[in-house]
């Protein structure tokens, strides 16, 4: 979707521009060329992936600087601190890249290893996880981050095996999952507990309920934040945020006397979520399920 990531964006010269997720540095290189003089903060927990933005941007170098972080840290910044952004994109989710690579362990094809992590900056692997986890917890993982209705049922099944197999690639899960099943399980089924697990792996959740808003209070007035969800709880987080921010009164339900003057933080600028073209999803089946909205800072 980067068309519509740079309509909304609009680079304008001098700008400074975050792409938190740079991945590949596709998005980064649009922004780059659409104006003559901006410059991006280019930031991935992923060395792997900084390494292939590094290429792809190389051509730009004078006018981008590379960040191994995750988003919600990258408003520390001393230039997004001191300098304001003046437009901001995240693209979230796994890329490309990391779903390609067996060995990052992101996919349920068979004997892929359970790792997930998106850069060193994890707490633990996916293995590490269904093996230390509580029953509780994995319940809680499987049914918040998967939205799995059999969630308790398999995390009951993960910590029977533990105790007598080892889990360590994605066949051992599978092989869970198709016990609580009854049956093998469909594409679809095993996609939701590898969301769940990767989701939880890399803190999803916590980094964007936390970036959100740290990247929102380093923007300049009118600058415009874009990102693309591909789940539905994502998505919810950014819509809700999307709508307090833009509520006339943000103060606290609690407060029993505005404080705020009343006056909304920015707009929402996509009044419906944006999703890609038919002619995109061709080119680019993996971005069928993007979900696009943007909000801009009020002057």
């Amino acid at each position: 979707m980067a068309r519509e990531v740079l309509d909304l964006l609009d680079p304008s010269e001098r700008g400074f521009y975050l792409d938190g997720t740079v991945g590949g540095g596709g998005h980064a290189r649009a922004i780059l060329d659409a104006c003559a003089d901006c410059r991006v903060l280019a930031v991935d927990r992923d060395p792997e992936a900084l390494a292939e933005a590094r290429e792809t941007l190389a051509p730009y170098r004078s006018r981008v600087r590379f960040l191994a972080e995750r988003f919600d840290r990258a408003p520390r910044d001393p230039e997004a601190r001191d300098r304001g952004l003046d437009g901001a994109l995240l693209d979230l989710g796994v890329s490309s890249h990391q779903l390609d690579a067996d060995e990052r362990g992101f996919t349920f094809r068979r004997g892929a290893p359970l790792d997930m992590r998106m850069g060193p900056g994890a707490k633990s692997d996916a293995r590490t996880l269904l093996v230390e986890a509580s029953e509780a917890e994995l319940a809680r993982i499987f049914r918040d981050y998967g939205e799995e209705p059999r969630a308790r049922r398999l995390a009951r099944e993960v910590v029977k095996r533990r105790s007598t197999e080892r889990l360590s690639t994605s066949d051992d899960l599978v092989a869970a999952l198709s016990v609580v099943l009854g049956r093998a399980p469909s594409v679809k089924e095993k996609a939701r507990i590898f969301q769940a697990l990767r989701i939880a792996v890399n803190e999803e959740m916590e980094a964007l309920e936390a970036g959100l808003p740290a990247i929102r209070d380093v923007m300049n007035g009118g600058a415009v934040l874009v990102v693309i969800a591909y789940h539905s709880l994502e998505d919810r987080a950014v819509k809700n945020a999307f709508r307090e921010w833009s509520r006339a009164c943000v103060c606290p339900v609690e407060s029993p006397v505005c404080t705020c003057r009343g006056e909304p933080l920015g707009e929402t600028l996509t009044r419906k979520v944006m999703r890609p073209s038919d002619e995109e999803v061709a080119r680019n089946p993996r971005a069928r399920s993007a979900r696009l909205r943007a909000w801009r800072r009020a002057a």
